[in-house]
């Protein structure tokens, strides 16, 4: 194909962008991929600092989908490692498994607390709190109080900057699904093949590439320039033009392109906002309402070979700011240039307003050593150097205007048949990588004449590649392993007022 004719643009080099680009690859079809970004990758890049390799909030390749999988063997084969999983979460200096193992974190929790959290649950047990309506009572009356207000608490509200009381049950409902204190003994006293535990929260191993999620993409994309396509980076969309229905082409910093069909994944608004002609006023009216939560990373490299065994730590630390705590190395020794050396990763969850987003580097850095001496983790005299990753529009807000914003949003799709959304911030959706992949694979098949709804994840039986199918119990699989996104519990008072908090996206 002359890859100067007028062809399909591919907005955003991450999961959705690149896969999308890779099946049309598999059909014949090239493409062309814009990423404003010096590297490909997206959320799911790998950075790269004197050596030192670090992911974005840690990425595991997991999925129930086949075709998923398939495609992460083809890129990297051998490269990609069967990596065990070991998280816990950080209580008052003590460690507990988690998955929570119930019989060792009530011995951990000593005699006193223990008799105090079976009583809780037995309370619970006898007289559950109605109506239960938000995640802090859905919790309790699962799990007693007492055992809410050591293991979910502080976390939870430290990721979502909400106060549980005010995140609905609903979210709690999904995302725990098939938790209970029953199951945890079950899975703790059992053999595994007894067991059978298939509650996604007790996954014990997943896959990872041997020098981070860079390396998928990175090797797609090269993959893609070798096959014909091609991957421009640092190449920021300044317009999208559109006329009679149909997107025209693409304005850059690297020139225009014609293309016939668009795939986008930048976030929803920022596409919005570049549309030439400018769209129907109630369009950008319901997308400026769509918000993100914004997140950063500071990198630590340690004098030490050993700091602590856990892929990521869960801080239940109301005195430290941090969240959660990345060791790079316990995901692949590859990520680590000196085995006398640790790269640990000290996670924050912010906006762009707040006064983390805006510390200096050196600022940042300073504090991720205290907090790390303050747990008791890692003398920060061994910290000998550091990096700052901030990652604006990290994770789609779901609030209480979301929903109308997205149908505005299809009503406007349906009228630019040529233009698709796929990926997190392309549909505005807090889902993994396996989810953006799958809308990257069906865009790319509709362009080739299917008819698949990427809003629903069509579930019907006919995804055919080369002769595997991928049937509606694959996709409703898939689905059932996607984080969901608490939202905020509306009450009779938030109504009058007319305020309705954020809902966000488990990190």
């Amino acid at each position: 194909m002359n890859r100067n004719k007028t062809g399909v643009v591919i907005v955003g080099g991450g999961p959705a962008g690149l896969t999308a680009a890779y099946e049309l690859a598999r059909l014949g079809e090239f493409s062309t991929v814009v990423e404003r970004d010096n590297i490909v990758g997206g959320l799911s890049r790998t950075v790269e600092y004197k050596g030192y390799r670090f992911d974005i909030g840690g990425h595991r390749f997991y999925t129930k989908v086949a075709l998923v999988e398939k495609v992460w063997r083809e890129i990297l084969g051998d490269n990609l490692l069967t990596r065990p999983r070991l998280s816990r979460i950080y209580y008052r200096g003590k460690f507990f498994n988690y998955p929570l193992s119930a019989m060792q974190a009530l011995a951990k929790l000593g005699l006193g607390e223990a008799i105090r959290c079976t009583v809780s649950y037995l309370e619970a047990r006898l007289r559950p709190r109605l109506p239960e309506e938000d995640l802090e009572t859905w919790v309790s009356n699962r799990f007693g109080r007492r055992l809410f207000e050591v293991f979910f608490q502080t976390y939870t509200e430290k990721v979502w900057g909400m106060k549980c009381s005010e995140i609905q049950a609903d979210w709690a409902a999904q995302r725990i699904t098939g938790l209970t204190l029953s199951s945890l003994l079950r899975d703790a006293l059992l053999p595994k093949r007894m067991a059978g535990s298939k509650i996604k929260t007790l996954i014990n191993e997943f896959l990872y590439p041997r020098f981070g999620p860079g390396m998928m993409w990175e090797t797609m994309a090269a993959r893609l320039e070798e096959q014909g396509s091609r991957v421009l980076l640092e190449t920021p969309v300044e317009r999208i033009n559109w006329q009679g229905g149909q997107v025209r082409s693409v304005d850059t910093g690297k020139g225009s392109f014609q293309t016939s069909h668009l795939i986008s994944s930048m976030p929803i608004r920022s596409l919005i906002q570049i549309l030439d002609p400018a769209p129907p006023a109630w369009l950008k009216s319901a997308v400026d309402t769509l918000r993100y939560r914004d997140f950063l990373t500071v990198a630590l490299m340690i004098r030490r070979p050993r700091v602590f065994d856990d892929n990521w730590i869960y801080i239940h630390e109301p005195r430290v700011r941090v969240g959660r705590i990345q060791n790079f190395k316990n995901w692949s020794p590859e990520m680590v240039p000196d085995s006398a050396m640790t790269c640990l990763g000290m996670e924050y969850f912010c906006q762009q307003d707040d006064d983390l987003w805006s510390m200096s580097d050196r600022d940042l850095i300073e504090l991720a050593s205290r907090e790390l001496g303050a747990l008791g983790l890692a003398d920060p005299a061994d910290v000998v150097d550091g990096s700052v990753v901030r990652v604006p529009k990290a994770y789609p807000v779901y609030d209480d205007h979301y929903h109308l914003a997205l149908e505005k949003v299809r009503e406007f799709l349906r009228q630019v048949p040529n233009l698709q959304l796929v990926g997190r911030n392309g549909m505005h959706r807090y889902n993994n990588q396996d989810h953006s992949m799958l809308t990257g694979i069906l865009a790319a098949r509709n362009i080739m004449g299917a008819k698949y709804d990427l809003w629903r994840v069509n579930v019907d039986a006919d995804f055919l590649e080369e002769g595997y199918v991928i049937t509606e119990a694959d996709l409703l699989a898939m689905e059932e392993s996607q984080p969901l996104v608490p939202q905020e519990l509306v009450t009779e008072s938030t109504k009058q007022g007319g305020v309705i908090g954020s809902a966000l996206g488990e990190l």
